[in-house]
């Protein structure tokens, strides 16, 4: 069994590949880099490292050579439509290499959503059922690391958070828990032509984040909506479906997933925090 991943250096990459040393063999895992040099902590550990740019079709197909499954990453690109035609020239040399399996990072309930990167998602799965091969759609929530932008230790400072004023919900996740819950997939049977909705169990408020930072502060942190905040991140938030919920995460994963409160330290200055 061979199980290459592309994007290997990238965030969720690294995290998949760490995750699934605790399940099979590292001579079992190719890790797919574009710069070959950059893959030399993979080779460290005994994992094969292979060059794989989205942008080099000749370089996906020897990439994937011996795949019984493939993790595609979704390029990181700000441009859609380049996006899309790097996940074809992925679709077209896994064809070509006869790939068993493919792995794709989607987005959560993308049918719900009016954003632009959405719809890439929704294309990118089209394209891969349409291709003929053995399919997972991992649908991922957003990150929560989107709470960066809103300066936590900022509220921490003044006791107050402050918010554009609307009922927000989140169904955010960790990239540790999707990475772990990949690995599971990739490593246990069961999971092929099935799709994924990787959500928390149950949406957390902004309300919610309020008191988290209360609890790690040990001050208390109050919520305020005010209609003259400017911020990018919530355009983006109306155009996507941030509340709705699955257990497929939790499920699979086979505990609760990490919480709010956990999952924002790291965003937290120590000398905010309440030690």
């Amino acid at each position: 069994m061979s199980i290459v991943i592309t994007g290997a250096n990238g965030k969720l990459g690294n995290l998949i590949i760490k995750q699934l040393l605790q399940k099979v063999p590292p001579n079992q895992i190719i890790a797919c880099v574009r710069r070959l040099e950059s893959g030399k902590p993979f080779e460290e550990q005994g994992i094969s490292v292979r060059l794989c740019d989205y942008d080099q079709p000749e370089s996906l197909e020897q990439a994937f050579v011996g795949a019984s499954q493939l993790v595609l990453i979704s390029s990181s690109h700000h441009d859609d439509t380049i996006r899309l035609r790097q996940h074809a020239h992925v679709m077209e040399a896994a064809k070509k290499s006869k790939a068993e399996h493919i792995l794709y990072t989607s987005f959560a309930f993308p049918e719900n959503g009016s954003s632009s990167p959405v719809h890439l998602h929704l294309a990118t799965e089209h394209a891969i059922r349409a291709a003929g091969i053995p399919f997972t759609f991992l649908r991922n929530a957003l990150y929560t690391d989107f709470v960066e932008v809103l300066d936590l230790n900022a509220a921490i400072k003044k006791g107050k958070l402050s918010i554009f004023p609307g009922d927000w919900k989140f169904n955010s996740v960790t990239r540790l828990d999707i990475a772990a819950a990949c690995a599971a997939v990739l490593s246990e049977p069961g999971h092929r032509n099935k799709t994924y909705e990787f959500t928390t169990s149950r949406p957390w408020t902004f309300g919610d984040l309020a008191a988290a930072l209360s609890d790690l502060s040990g001050k208390t942190i109050t919520l305020e909506q005010d209609p003259q905040i400017q911020n990018w991140i919530y355009g983006f938030l109306s155009k996507i479906d941030t509340s709705s919920i699955s257990n497929d995460l939790e499920r699979i994963l086979g505990r609760p997933v990490i919480t709010l409160k956990e999952s924002i330290k790291t965003f937290i200055s120590m000398k905010n925090l309440n030690d």
